[in-house]
């Protein structure tokens, strides 16, 4: 085994070991330890189906966070959608020329400061049958040379985020003070332990509800010739006969199953009995029926609850060290390369898997 994965794994036993007075919350503020589960965040974060089974137990958020500073919520806000008779979201497609711009589309919402990728912190760990499942595709399509349209109908039910930027003289908790006065220029034990034990990010804000997508994927020359098109006439400027038949089994390669971030069973039960379009004798289901569909998005709208992460945004912790920017600059310059380690030892980084 190379030096450098030696390291790398040596790195991951360490992070696994979790300290103590952590709990799972996403909430404003909260800090958390992104190489704890780096590659593989969908474990803990409920943004996209885990596998095909049933899931008994609802959970949105279950990664392990910690408070860090004392009296935040004034700083906080929130707000929920619920009025009602309308759709509280959006449908949107995007055009990716290869998987790992598919991958990125589907996390487009969710940030992590300092990351140039922040996708592959929740994609990085996936092998391409896992991913396909997740994406409601077959596996043939996930490594093939083909291009994807992912089409996505989200509905938003809570909203939280930091109102002001935090003040300099805000109070630490205790712990965290503690473990700042602790940390070491040039010392990459106790760096790796402040992450360890406080964390790397916190969450800046998020936004909460549920989601239906639908990956179309097309060869090549069809790719390209539907992008075209969209781009110069825009989705409104398409016939709907011409918008479906772009989106339909004798155009693309292959139609992906409809699938809620959630892996919500009933909302993807409904998806099949009413999104089902007949074109003479071919029948198939297509979330294009959705668009421009009010009837069908009040409906949705309901079934549509507050069960997956649609979008998250984690700032590094430098505010903590503000008082001490030599220390700040050594957490930035841990963080950095830890950052870059991780990256380069992720499945999705070598081509062959």
């Amino acid at each position: 085994m190379s030096p450098r994965k030696s390291l790398f794994w040596l790195l991951t036993l360490a992070l696994l070991m979790v300290g103590g007075g952590r709990e799972s919350q996403l909430r404003i503020g909260k800090a958390i330890n992104i190489f704890l589960r780096y590659g593989y965040l969908s474990i803990s974060m409920r943004v996209i189906p885990l596998n095909d089974n049933a899931e008994s137990e609802r959970w949105v958020f279950k990664e392990p966070t910690r408070n860090i500073y004392r009296n935040l919520s004034g700083l906080a806000e929130s707000h929920e959608d619920t009025t009602p008779g309308i759709f509280h979201g959006d449908f949107h497609m995007e055009f990716c020329e290869n998987r790992r711009q598919l991958f990125q589309a589907y996390f487009r919402d969710f940030t992590i400061d300092r990351m140039d990728k922040p996708w592959e912190a929740f994609t990085g760990g996936w092998f391409p049958d896992n991913a396909a499942k997740k994406l409601g595709i077959n596996t043939s399509f996930i490594q093939g040379d083909y291009s994807y349209v992912l089409v996505r109908v989200v509905r938003f039910r809570e909203t939280g985020r930091l109102n002001a930027e935090i003040p300099v003289n805000q109070q630490l908790e205790p712990d965290v003070r503690s473990r700042i006065e602790q940390l070491e220029i040039g010392n990459l034990t106790s760096a790796m332990r402040f992450m360890d034990v406080v964390g790397t990010h916190y969450v800046n804000s998020y936004t909460t509800g549920n989601s239906l997508y639908q990956v179309f994927v097309y060869s090549r020359k069809n790719y390209r010739m539907i992008k075209d098109r969209i781009k110069s006439k825009g989705l409104n400027g398409l016939s709907k006969l011409d918008l479906y038949n772009y989106f339909a089994p004798w155009f693309a390669e292959h139609l992906g199953q409809i699938r809620s971030a959630s892996a919500n069973a009933t909302v993807e039960r409904w998806a099949k009995r009413k999104l089902q379009y007949e074109y003479y004798v071919v029948k198939y289901v297509t979330l294009l029926k959705l668009h421009g569909n009010s009837t069908l998005l009040r409906s949705l709208d309901a079934l549509l609850g507050n069960d997956a992460i649609l979008q998250l945004d984690l700032k590094s912790l430098n505010p903590v060290f503000r008082e001490q920017p030599e220390k700040e600059s050594w957490f930035h310059e841990v963080l950095d390369n830890n950052m870059k380690l991780w990256e380069l030892n992720m499945p999705q980084s070598h081509p062959s898997r």
